[in-house]
This record gives C-alpha cells, sequence and structure tokens, in this order.
C-alpha cells in the first residue's frame, strides 16, 4: 500500500493534470483547501470519507491488495549478525 506522501503526490499530480487549484479543488470536494495541502503534503491523518471526496474529484480510488514484505538488503543483514556489536 502507499505511503501517505505518495498518496498525496498523486492526488497533487492527478489535481494539476486537471488544471485544478487547491482552491478548486475544495469547491469540488467541499473539503477545506487546508486538509487539501495536508492531504497532498503527506501530513493528513483524518477520516477516509474527506479522502474518498477529494480522490474522486480527481478521477482516482483507493485499491486494497496484499501487503508488500520486503526483505532486508544485504547490508541490513549483515549488521545484525555481525559479532562486534
Amino acid at each position: 500500500m502507499a505511503s501517505r506522501k505518495e498518496i498525496g503526490e498523486k492526488i497533487r499530480s492527478a489535481r494539476k493534470s486537471l488544471g485544478y487549484t487547491q482552491k478548486i479543488l475544495s469547491e469540488k470536494s467541499k473539503v477545506n483547501k487546508t486538509t487539501i495541502s495536508e492531504i497532498e503534503n503527506g501530513r493528513f491523518t483524518g477520516s477516509f470519507d474527506l479522502f474518498e471526496k477529494v480522490l474522486s474529484c480527481v478521477d482516482l480510488q483507493f485499491e486494497v491488495g496484499p501487503k508488500n514484505h520486503k526483505l532486508p538488503a544485504w547490508d541490513e543483514i549483515e549488521f545484525l549478525f555481525r559479532d562486534d556489536k
């Protein structure tokens, strides 16, 4: 799943490609302009309903999928098991 920052960047990109300012998006979505700024900057921790309103106005949607598990890099493994800790 994408991070808040990645979601915000996608929303910003979609908004700009539609030629919308944050003010226009705020008017269309009925979501406060400050909240849109927080979403786009990855700092929003509010309701899913607000995310959905904004996403809908820029023709995006949430998709849920299986969690991707990241294996540690070789350097990280060596650090975890080195003897001189």
